[in-house]
């Protein structure tokens, strides 16, 4: 297993701890998109335990300091990178926007939500990185809108080649606080899998659209 640092150690015990974090290698859940996986996210859990958000606000904040620099916005993707784009834009003292999935249907038809400035450096926050896709609509919606995106953060991301390909062809450097490497091996030291599950793991990273769990 990979050694890991102290923030994806941290992050990981944390998400596994109040089941932001799921994993069922022998009882796969089925996603959305129909593939099976063996494991489940939702990061919005960590906004209902006080000192975990804190914790997460501060390395995003902290991450984004470090590898981009002066910024001048912060923009969430919808929906569950808002609240948490909301609390770094506040612990670093910027400006906030949210980007939409789709234009909204009546009003201004707003796609971004927020004052937009032509030429600000703006990092988008995301809590969740799978493939990439949904995550760099917004940042083409932003960089439509004449901001310059310098790159985006989020909580935990699976690590796929597809997101790797994905943000490179898009020019877009993401970085993330944990990944499913340094899950899984929090996840063996600490009993919430059994280290004969791990090949099954990790095979579903390498293939999840043909994953089976077999």
């Amino acid at each position: 297993m990979k050694i890991i640092n102290e923030v994806e150690q941290k992050v990981a015990e944390s998400l596994l701890q109040i089941k932001a974090i799921k994993l069922q290698p022998k009882s796969p859940f089925t996603w959305a998109s129909g593939w099976k996986s063996p494991i489940y996210c939702d990061n919005r859990i960590t906004l209902s335990h006080p000192a975990i958000r804190t914790y997460i606000r501060q390395r995003l904040a902290q991450l984004i300091q470090d590898e981009f620099g002066a910024v001048e916005m912060i923009s969430g993707v919808a929906t569950a990178g808002i609240p948490q784009g909301v609390l770094v834009a506040q612990d670093l003292g910027l400006p906030f926007t949210y980007v939409r999935s789709s234009a909204k249907g009546h009003g201004r038809q707003n796609l971004i939500e927020g004052e937009v400035v032509s030429g600000q450096r703006v990092v988008v926050v995301e809590d969740l990185i799978s493939t990439g896709k949904s995550s760099l609509q917004a940042v083409e919606a932003l960089r439509a809108a004449g901001c310059n995106v310098v790159g985006l953060v989020s909580i935990f991301t699976y690590g796929f080649d597809a997101a790797v390909n994905n943000f490179a062809d898009a020019k877009c450097p993401f970085f993330s606080l944990c990944n499913y490497d340094a899950l899984i091996s929090v996840a063996v030291a600490n009993g919430y899998v059994l280290e004969s599950d791990v090949e099954l793991l990790e095979k579903w990273r390498v293939d999840p659209a043909v994953w089976s769990g077999e």
